[in-house]
């Protein structure tokens, strides 16, 4: 089932979103300073182009400099990539198929808005090594 939605996602959204993730990475890897966000926002794009049977956690040892890096984050890129995923998750949830992709875009958010200090998990390994 993961695969069925993963390819309807992509059709549908997932390639889009992942073009503006990629924008955003290039864009962001033009300063030295800016190349740990394009690595997030790469990051972010593969997630975002096949989102199901993946989630995203909290890493423990994430700080501080996660935090300050989050807040550079949200006002750089973050802000108008959540507001595609927002769009995008409504104009999908419009139709009964959509709403799980819609439900999909909106689990997208908050890792858009603060990616740093969060890593990308398959929802099927085991708790442990989470």
């Amino acid at each position: 089932m993961k695969t069925i939605l993963n390819i309807i996602w992509l059709v549908l959204s997932g390639l889009w979103l992942f073009l503006g993730y990629v924008l955003a990475g290039l864009i962001l890897c033009i300063t030295i300073i800016g190349i740990p966000f394009g690595i997030a926002a790469f990051r972010i794009g593969v997630y975002a182009l096949w989102p199901f049977g993946y989630t995203t956690v909290e890493r423990r040892d994430a700080g501080a400099p996660s935090f300050v890096g989050n807040v550079l984050w949200l006002v750089l890129a973050g802000w108008w990539l959540a507001l595609a995923h927002i769009v995008t998750g409504v104009a999908q949830c419009l139709t009964i198929i959509g709403i799980p992709l819609g439900f999909a875009n909106f689990k997208l958010i908050p890792v858009s808005l603060m990616p740093l200090g969060r890593d990308i998990v398959r929802t099927d390994e085991p708790f442990a090594t989470r």
